[in-house]
């Protein structure tokens, strides 16, 4: 009762939330498959639910593939393109390379969608659709995922080096590139929070162990035990490639475990633990209410997901309905 409570009251908020979007979002709607292809959300479950017997990863991924996809000239599947003539692969891009993952779960949805639904469901849509049921399936909440987009005919690896965050940029920075994409500092907040579960290689934080912004110390905001625990997962000089639970207390399950673990100074990137640890940041008030509440937070971060799902979607003629997400129509 207390889960399709929460669901009912989210599914209020986000239809209060379409109504305030632009005419752009407008054009997607939750119910854009419910006659071409009706069973497509069963469909897209049905293939993560068995990626996730030998990849208990594969939610983590396939949420940030949806997320690498948006902040690059909107979601409209465009991280999802191999190299090819006249096209720079996003995959290539800094945030991506060797670090990004879940190509072929998607290219199992896709064949699995073209079986039942030919020439239908966008690849764009794919990656929405993969998220909501991800966190679903890993206990988080659910929303109505809002359908529509085409696929792109491109890619921009250079967006991809200029917009998406690094974790080591500063808050101030990280917050422009949300606002940008027309995110609030609730939304940065909220969204951050999907790494409640997946994991870092150490490279992206390991100079917070060692030599913290060229101090030749660790960095003051990690917590005295969890920073020798992090040492003993990533050696000074070691492998930087070894993966680090993102949660260390619940790191496959979708909880607020992730703020509660900012709330004692146990933040895995610098990215993560700016968001409480920055005085005077407007982040740190809402880190402590979604650590304080889990329901607030899985209500901000349906919200959050649907408004970055509606970032510059292709839509009507625009684009394609690629037959391969890797490549674009012949």
């Amino acid at each position: 009762m207390m889960r399709s409570g929460f669901v009912a009251r989210a599914a209020l908020l986000l239809a209060a939330a379409c109504l305030l979007t632009g005419s752009s979002r407008a054009q997607l709607s939750s119910t854009f498959y419910a006659t071409s292809c009706p069973n497509v959300s069963s469909v897209v479950r049905g293939v993560i639910e068995q990626a996730q017997s030998s990849d208990v990863r594969i939610g983590a991924k396939l949420i940030r593939l949806h997320f690498h996809d948006c902040f690059v000239n909107g979601c409209d599947g465009s991280i999802l393109l191999d190299n090819a003539d006249g096209i720079q692969s996003e995959k290539d891009a800094t945030p991506n390379a060797n670090s990004a993952d879940g190509w072929s779960v998607v290219d199992d949805i896709k064949t699995a969608l073209e079986n039942v639904c030919p020439g239908v469901v966008s690849c764009a849509d794919i990656l929405a659709i993969a998220s909501e049921a991800s966190v679903s399936l890993a206990g988080g909440p659910s929303w109505d995922v809002m359908l529509g987009r085409r696929d792109s005919l491109t890619a921009s690896r250079s967006g991809a080096n200029t917009n998406l965050p690094s974790p080591r940029e500063s808050l101030d920075a990280i917050k422009q590139k949300f606002k940008d994409m027309q995110l609030d500092s609730t939304d940065l907040v909220a969204l951050s929070g999907a790494h409640t579960f997946g994991r870092s290689r150490c490279l992206l934080f390991s100079d917070r162990l060692y030599n913290f912004s060229g101090t030749g110390a660790p960095d003051t905001t990690l917590d005295a035990t969890y920073l020798e625990t992090l040492r003993e997962s990533c050696p000074q000089g070691g492998a930087g490639s070894n993966l680090v639970n993102l949660d260390p207390s619940t790191p496959d399950g979708f909880d607020n475990a992730y703020f509660t673990n900012l709330q004692n100074n146990r933040g895995l990137l610098q990215s993560d633990q700016a968001l409480f640890s920055s005085t005077g940041s407007n982040t740190v008030s809402i880190a402590n209410q979604f650590g304080n509440s889990q329901s607030d937070f899985f209500t901000s971060f349906a919200q959050s997901m649907v408004k970055m799902g509606n970032i510059s979607p292709l839509t009507g003629a625009s684009g394609e309905i690629r037959a391969d997400c890797k490549k674009v129509n012949a």
